[in-house]
Parts: C-alpha cells; sequence; structure tokens
C-alpha cells in the first residue's frame, strides 16, 4: 500500500507544491499533495483526521464559514480554522447528504472507519476532478489519470465508446467514461461510497431543473437577478481565500464583466494577465486591444505575455503531459503557458469559463434554435458534431467501430424531464456535461500543472439554477448572452461589449502549415501510430493532403485531432 501511494504523489505534485501527507491503516491507504490556500497553517495538513474519519480533499468551500457557524451551534468543535474540516464536521452531521450543503468546487474521499466504507463526491459541475479504476480485490482514485497510471494492473486498452465521444464532442468523453477502458470519472453532481466487500453504490446528489415553473420575470427583472447572483459569486471567490486572488483577462465579455464587478464591490489592487499569440494571415494572435480597454478603465496590476509561434512547438509536449485526458481544444497550451507566468505572480485567479454555456453565447445556439424540422438529436448534431457516424467509420479502424454511441448519449440528455423547451435541454446538456470535459477540465489542468487555482464564477451553481430558469429567447437576443451585456453596459467599455464573438485566438494550431504541420505528419506517420492502428491510413493520408481544408462545424482542426490523441498516448507511455 505504501508503495502504490509512494508512486502516485509524485504525479500530483504540481497540482499540490505547498505540502504533502499520508495515512495508512490496514486495507486504507490515502495520499494527498496541498495547494495551500485557505488556512495556510499545519492544522489544515491533509490527509485529516477526526476520530474514526478521514478525509483527503481538492477544492474550495466558499460558504464554509457560514457552515462552520451552523456546524458549532449543533454542537462540533473544530481544530483548524480552513474549509476541509469542515467538511468532515458536515459528513458527521449529514452523513452521506453532506455534498448538498456545500458551496463551492471539490472532490473529496472520506474513510469512514466505524462503518469501514469510503465515501467520495464530486462538485455538481465538476470543476475538480475525480477519476478511479476498481478490480477484483482494489479501488484507486486520484485528481488526475497519471497518478493512477503509475500503479500497476491498469487497464489501458482504448474504449471504443469513449473514441466514438472524443471525435464526435471535440474530445469530451462524459463519465464515467475515460478514453482508457480501466480508468472511469465519477459523474458531477454524483457521490459514491464502497466498502471492503467492494460493491460500489453511485448516487446523484443534485440536478439543474430548467423549467420554468410559476416565476414570470420580465427583461430588467432578469437582469437584475443575475447581477445581483454574480455578483455575490464574484465576492465569493475573491474573499474565501487567505491569499490573494487575480483574474485571467482576455479580451472577452466574460473575464472583462469579471474585473468590472471586482472593481464595483471594490476591490482594489488586483492582478489581472493576458497571453497572446503570433497572428496568422486569417487571424489575429492576441485580443490585447481589448483588454487593454479594461485595464485602461479600471487600472489593476496588469500582466502582458505575448508567446511566439516557436514557443508553442517548444512547450507542446509539456501541456500534453499535464493533460489527464487528451484535449483538442487549441486553448489548452495557451492556458499552460499563462499559467506558468501567472504562477509566478500569484495562487489562485477567477476565469470567465461557463458564462458562454449558462447564458446562450455560441453562434451554434441560434442555429440551432431556429431548426424546425428533425428530432431533437439531429438539430443539434447538425450545428455541433465535429464528425457524423458515417465519417467516424471512415476514420477509424474496423476493430474501433460501433454503433452511433454518441447519437444515441445526446438523444437520452436532450429528452430531459426537467428542461421546458429543446434550447433548455442544449443548455443544460453544455452546462452539465459537455463544458465539465472541455474548457473546465482543461483551465484545471493547465492551471493546476503550475500550482494555480482557478475558480469559475459563472459555474456558481445558484446563479446557474436562475439562469437555467430564464427563457431562451432572452438569453440569445444581441446575438447570445443578451444579459451578461445588458449588465456589462455602462461598466465595460462598449467596444468589448459589441465586439463580434472571439474564441482564445490559437492559430498556429487552427491553420496548420510549416512546422506544426511538419510535427503532426511525423506523430501520425511515426512507427508507433502505425502499429497502434487507431485511424484508417486513407483518412490519415486525406488530411495530411489537405490540412487547411479539413476543419469541424466550429473550425478544429480535424488532422490536430488525430496527431493530439496519438501524441498524447505516445507521451503518456500507452
Amino acid at each position: 500500500m505504501a508503495d502504490l501511494i509512494d508512486g502516485m504523489l509524485p504525479e500530483l505534485a504540481r497540482r499540490g507544491p505547498d505540502d504533502e501527507g499520508r495515512w495508512l491503516a490496514g486495507p486504507v491507504g490515502l495520499g494527498h499533495r496541498r495547494l495551500s490556500i485557505i488556512d495556510l497553517s499545519g492544522r489544515s495538513h491533509q490527509p485529516m483526521r477526526d476520530a474514526e474519519l478521514t478525509l483527503v480533499f481538492n477544492g474550495a468551500i466558499y460558504n464554509y464559514r457560514e457552515l462552520r457557524a451552523q456546524l458549532r451551534d449543533r454542537g462540533h468543535g473544530f481544530q483548524s480554522d480552513g474549509d476541509t474540516g469542515v467538511i468532515l464536521k458536515a459528513y458527521r452531521e449529514w452523513g452521506e447528504d453532506c455534498p448538498r450543503h456545500l458551496h463551492g468546487m471539490f472532490a473529496f474521499a472520506i474513510w469512514d472507519g466505524g462503518r469501514q466504507r469510503l465515501f467520495a463526491a464530486r462538485d455538481r459541475f465538476g470543476i475538480k476532478p475525480f477519476c478511479y479504476a476498481e478490480d477484483e480485490g482494489w479501488f484507486r482514485f486520484a485528481s488526475n489519470t497519471q497518478a493512477l497510471l503509475a500503479t500497476p494492473g491498469m487497464d489501458t486498452a482504448i474504449d471504443p465508446v469513449a473514441l466514438h465521444f472524443q471525435y464526435s464532442l471535440h474530445a469530451v468523453v462524459p463519465a464515467p467514461h475515460t478514453l482508457l477502458r480501466g480508468i472511469r470519472k465519477l459523474e458531477p453532481a454524483h457521490s459514491l461510497s464502497i466498502g471492503l466487500d467492494g460493491r460500489l453504490e453511485r448516487r446523484r446528489y443534485w440536478d439543474l431543473d430548467a423549467r420554468r415553473g410559476e416565476q414570470r420575470l420580465d427583461e430588467d427583472q432578469w437582469v437584475e437577478l443575475i447581477h445581483e447572483r454574480l455578483m455575490a459569486a464574484v465576492r465569493k471567490r475573491n474573499d474565501v481565500a487567505d491569499v490573494p486572488v487575480g483574474v485571467l483577462l482576455s479580451g472577452g465579455l466574460d473575464s472583462s464583466l469579471l474585473v468590472a464587478l471586482l472593481a464595483e464591490i471594490g476591490v482594489e489592487g488586483f492582478h489581472t494577465f493576458s497571453v497572446g499569440f503570433e497572428d496568422q494571415p486569417e487571424e489575429k494572435g492576441s485580443e490585447f486591444e481589448y483588454s487593454d480597454l479594461v485595464v485602461a478603465r479600471y487600472h489593476p496590476i496588469h500582466h502582458k505575455f505575448l508567446v511566439p509561434n516557436e514557443e508553442v512547438l517548444k512547450r507542446l509536449p509539456e501541456a500534453v503531459d499535464a493533460m489527464a485526458e487528451p484535449m483538442f481544444g487549441q486553448d489548452a497550451v495557451a492556458f499552460y503557458l499563462l499559467a506558468e507566468q501567472v504562477s509566478k505572480h500569484i495562487k489562485v485567479v477567477q476565469s470567465g469559463q461557463g458564462a458562454d454555456e449558462v447564458f446562450g453565447g455560441y453562434f451554434w445556439y441560434p442555429r440551432m434554435a431556429a431548426e424546425t424540422g428533425g428530432s431533437r438529436l439531429e438539430r443539434f448534431r447538425r450545428h455541433y458534431f465535429d464528425r457524423d457516424h458515417d465519417e467516424m467509420l471512415r476514420m477509424l479502424a474496423p476493430a474501433y467501430q460501433g454503433r452511433d454511441y454518441t447519437g444515441e448519449y445526446i438523444a437520452q440528455r436532450l429528452d430531459d424531464a426537467l428542461s421546458d423547451e429543446f434550447m433548455d435541454a442544449v443548455l443544460k446538456l453544455d452546462v452539465t456535461t459537455l463544458i465539465v470535459d472541455d474548457p473546465v477540465k482543461r483551465v484545471d489542468n493547465m492551471t493546476m500543472a503550475w500550482g494555480l487555482e482557478a475558480r469559475v464564477p459563472f459555474l456558481d451553481h445558484e446563479l446557474v439554477e436562475a439562469a437555467a430558469r430564464c427563457p431562451v429567447d432572452i438569453k440569445l437576443r444581441s446575438d447570445g448572452k443578451h444579459l451578461l451585456k445588458r449588465i456589462a453596459r455602462g461598466l465595460v467599455p462598449d467596444a468589448v461589449i459589441d465586439r463580434p464573438k472571439g474564441y482564445f485566438p490559437m492559430p498556429a494550431l487552427k491553420y496548420v502549415r510549416g512546422e506544426f504541420l511538419d510535427f503532426m505528419r511525423d506523430i501520425l506517420n511515426s512507427q508507433a501510430s502505425r502499429e497502434r492502428g487507431l485511424f484508417q491510413r486513407e483518412y490519415i493520408d486525406r488530411l495530411l493532403d489537405a490540412p487547411e481544408m479539413h476543419h469541424t462545424r466550429i473550425m478544429g482542426s480535424k488532422l490536430w485531432h488525430l496527431a493530439l490523441l496519438e501524441f498524447w498516448l505516445q507521451r503518456h507511455g500507452i
């Protein structure tokens, strides 16, 4: 047992550079790497014990002070000043219902020595990761797949179902699947328990209700309500820390609004960070012209980094090493390089992930809403899927072909009893599932690779619950994110609000040419790739012959998708 934990902890060291702990007792061993943000003292060392209970925890509980006061009133005492001890007492008070009381981002596990059971839970939107593996006689879990791969007995065969998800949903593999057959993820808003008999039980403790109910507000009232909830979310994520909290400032509306709201609630002297890359003929590589406007208005302590293309390619292997799963989003490398610089100045940042999914900001939402023919799946697929099933059959080698797993899954999820309309179901699917294993996972992986914690106020569950009840037609006005644009008007420069929707620019990985094309060609033509045989050679050759001609419906490079997955497998020794 000690050898297993000793092998896993180094793979978590970058996520928690400040402290390390182990606890072993009979059939159970727990290890922890700490990033010290709340209660910096040794009293919050983990694993944390409270009589027969032992806890390991990653994340931040934003209502821990209120919970501590409530639990003290119920007779509980505390030995530390942080949120970790509050989780232990919450479990003692409410048992397996305790996650319902926690407001924040978290993945934790408690060994209950009295019951001889392990109880674990993951936050409502999967902001913090929890992966696990089980076989006859053992159960292992960690914050990333790398820690599990450092232990013997892992089944690393490719899961065909996950592979279908990977190439349909731009690298989103919904929990419990991962690309590797032997490793699974705990679903967001779920808990699990397992005893010495090895029987694992999973349980959902929360679901997003996207029905209107009796609430009837006009547009002005919706703006007021969302403004109030967003202000509270930003305030909590700034105040609940014993270290300074900054902002990742792109040139977009979402992060600019975070800066404006921090100023509105009276926070001064906070740090902001922007990154840019080299231009390509088709696309600018930075949004500095917009972020500079926000800096000029609010005067934060601003840091600006420009990364040359040669640095992107040189550092790409490091970023891929930090990926718990293969990530196709071009901004993964951008976040990795940005987080490196940010971590030299600060340990916690707020980030704008989730705003587009919660408030309807992507260009494909109005297109889906305008569709009148076909099933819900067909209306969704036509504007979102990277590849339809027939293309998947042309791409994948016969050994990995199967049913239209992604279509079946999405059809089931869009038939949602807690959603009034098709677009309500779409936005719910996005915010509870697709975002979890795309932008949220990327940001957590890339920031925590440098011991930097990213907090995402747009995924505050009370804010999301309010937004889910707002009529879709209001959210989609003004080309999307109408409510946020109205809140921002007067707080954020008009040029930022009225600009076309931008995406974290990484042109060199979208318009594949030169040394980037050579790099991808070498990966896909390598002996390891040919021997693995995931893809049909005819499909690979067609992409290599015209790499700039093959993009997905949301403008991802299909060649990059293939090369990245193969490169990830090679870098992780699979």
